[in-house]
């Protein structure tokens, strides 16, 4: 994009949370023209000082700009804030960066075309400290024509990742990621926590910690192929030796006195593996078991 079409651009930015904050200031850092909303209207005075532009209501906000990034807490928040203002939307572009499900995220694609606007998924992979670098990246699907004719614009707030027409995979990528992130950052939280019921700092386990997450990309290069070929023997390892491992995790987290919920459940579906016929079968057969699972419900 080139300057003079970075200083004639605008946008409008609805929800000032810090992730939106971030947006707004990285718009307003590369010359854009930002109108910017949020129902505490005081999260906008810094933006303001900056020479952003604050919208009394949601309708002078969608007024505003063809282009309107939104960044609330689900698509509930969507419906709530822009349903009384629907009559505004005709002609606008909606790049939702608002998380909820994949398939929240194709009926707001269906009710903004509704209402006459069109609408952009994204996935923001990372916190609001880094909106604004290339580092990071943001995944997107909707329609191709839009995604290619906004891309320049989208990458102001970090790298793009263009999944798909269809509106709910970039709900579904960050979901996946979130998936594996969430369920991560918990089980390092409790091996800090019986760490230091045992008399071991956080400072003290972390070198020991990163090591083992560090190692993880290993066991995926390894795993993945045989994964994708059904391939499940257990000639590195099997689930009988996991669930004898992490039955030694629980007994050592009770007699530390820690919440042994965790890794009971994790426990639970080692066994569950072993109950189904696989216990010298490895570990990645529960890939297939939790398939099972989700298909039986």
């Amino acid at each position: 994009m080139s300057t003079s079409a970075v200083n004639t651009a605008s946008v409008t930015v609805i929800g000032l949370g810090p992730m939106g904050h971030a947006m707004a200031g990285a718009y307003l850092d590369a010359g854009y023209e930002v109108t910017v909303w949020n129902r505490t209207a005081s999260r906008a005075d810094d933006l303001v000082t900056r020479g952003a532009v604050r919208a009394a209501t949601v309708e002078e906000a969608l007024a505003a700009n063809e282009v309107v990034v939104l960044s609330l807490t689900d698509y509930a928040a969507m419906y709530s804030i822009l349903g009384p203002a629907a009559s505004a939307l005709a002609g606008r572009v909606l790049v939702n960066l608002s998380s909820d499900t994949p398939e929240k995220a194709r009926e707001g694609a269906a009710w903004a075309a509704e209402h006459g606007a069109r609408h952009l998924t994204g996935g923001v992979q990372t916190p609001p400290s880094g909106i604004g670098s290339r580092e990071f990246s943001t995944f997107y699907s909707g329609p191709r024509d839009l995604f290619d004719k906004y891309q320049d614009f989208l990458k102001v707030i970090t790298d793009t990742d263009y999944r798909g027409e269809d509106p709910g995979l970039a709900a579904l990528y960050y979901q996946l990621q979130m998936d594996l992130f969430w369920t991560t950052l918990t089980a390092w939280l409790h091996t800090l926590a019986l760490a230091n019921a045992n008399g071991i700092s956080v400072s003290e386990i972390k070198p020991y910690a990163a090591e083992t997450l560090g190692g993880m990309s290993q066991f995926l290069d390894f795993y993945t192929p045989r994964i994708e070929a059904g391939q499940h023997s257990g000639d590195v390892e099997r689930i009988s030796m996991a669930v004898a491992s992490l039955d030694h995790v629980v007994h050592t987290t009770r007699d530390s006195g820690v919440d042994p919920t965790l890794p009971a459940a994790v426990l639970e579906t080692f066994r569950r593996g072993a109950a189904e016929g696989y216990e010298e079968d490895s570990l990645t057969r529960l890939f297939e078991v939790f398939g099972r699972g989700a298909a039986a419900k």
